[in-house]
């Protein structure tokens, strides 16, 4: 191969690299540009010729990066990111939509008390939402802006916080301490870890038991008993009066809710603005 000494390579030859690195195979960059095989492996052939490297080792059971291959696909993975977002943040129109994935329960509790203050800061934007089932689907979720439960640290992903999760006993208006407690099955603290931080030992009987917060919460607006409820989570409920505190110590936990992305999202600035304007609403709500 010769090398060639001035200049860069054309930029459909880098984007086919990226993503057959990315992917990890000719096939799979071709499917994502709706490309042939032979038109992926032509202009990655190009982009080898033209630095004098190659970038690929072509075996029986496919390809794989060579140790220069390796190091240029981050400074590309970078450039490409950053020539995206500056020309969103110089030519780009302000985005018009908005989707974000959660637990059904999550977009109940968080995302819609929300849009009135968010429709008020972004009236053109129109929101989307994907419900998950369980919370490890979110790990194979496409939409890449979430909510989710836990400590913030998910690996490759930004979190903000919305709330942190507080638990406190909680019933309907007209059912007092005393009345059976609701139990709740699952991660979160329960009942047993509430009388070790508060030293209180009359618990009352527990009368029903659920394994989400959204039934217990439920089965406590109908005066069935008493929750130790998620204060971001009954927040509408607190604030209709359909709940009420009892007065009892709040229980702090570790955990908490959030809104998320991959990393290499939302980097342009009008796409952070978006995201901020949303976290800000859901704050407000909570």
């Amino acid at each position: 191969m010769t090398k060639k000494k001035v200049g860069l390579p054309p930029l459909d030859w880098l984007r086919v690299f990226e993503a057959a690195g990315r992917l990890g195979g000719f096939s799979a960059a071709a499917r994502e540009f709706g490309l042939t095989q032979a038109a992926v492996s032509q202009r990655i052939a190009n982009l080898e010729s033209w630095l004098g490297r190659s970038l690929f080792v072509r075996e029986a059971r496919g390809v794989s990066l060579t140790v220069e291959g390796e190091s240029y696909l981050p400074l590309v993975q970078d450039s490409l990111r950053a020539l995206e977002r500056n020309t969103e943040d110089l030519f780009g129109t302000a985005p018009r939509a908005l989707r974000v994935a959660g637990l059904s329960s999550h977009i109940q509790a968080l995302v819609l008390p929300s849009l009135g203050g968010f429709r008020a800061l972004r009236p053109e934007v129109q929101v989307t939402t994907d419900s998950v089932a369980r919370r490890s689907s979110l790990e194979d979720e496409r939409t890449w802006l979430q909510i989710r439960y836990g400590r913030g640290n998910w690996p490759g992903r930004a979190a903000d916080l919305i709330a942190p999760e507080v638990l406190t006993p909680m019933a309907a208006p007209g059912v007092d301490w005393g009345a059976p407690v609701i139990e709740l099955r699952g991660e979160r603290p329960g009942w047993q870890d509430w009388m070790q931080k508060t030293g209180d030992t009359d618990l009352p009987r527990a009368g029903l038991s659920f394994d989400s917060m959204e039934h217990a919460l439920g089965a406590a607006r109908q005066g069935l008993g008493v929750a130790l409820g998620s204060v971001a989570l009954a927040s509408a409920d607190l604030a209709s009066g359909r709940l009420i505190r009892l007065g009892r110590p709040d229980l702090k936990t570790r955990d908490g809710y959030w809104l998320t992305w991959p990393r290499d999202r939302a980097q342009s600035k009008k796409q952070q603005g978006l995201i901020g304007d949303f976290l800000q609403a859901l704050r407000a709500a909570v």
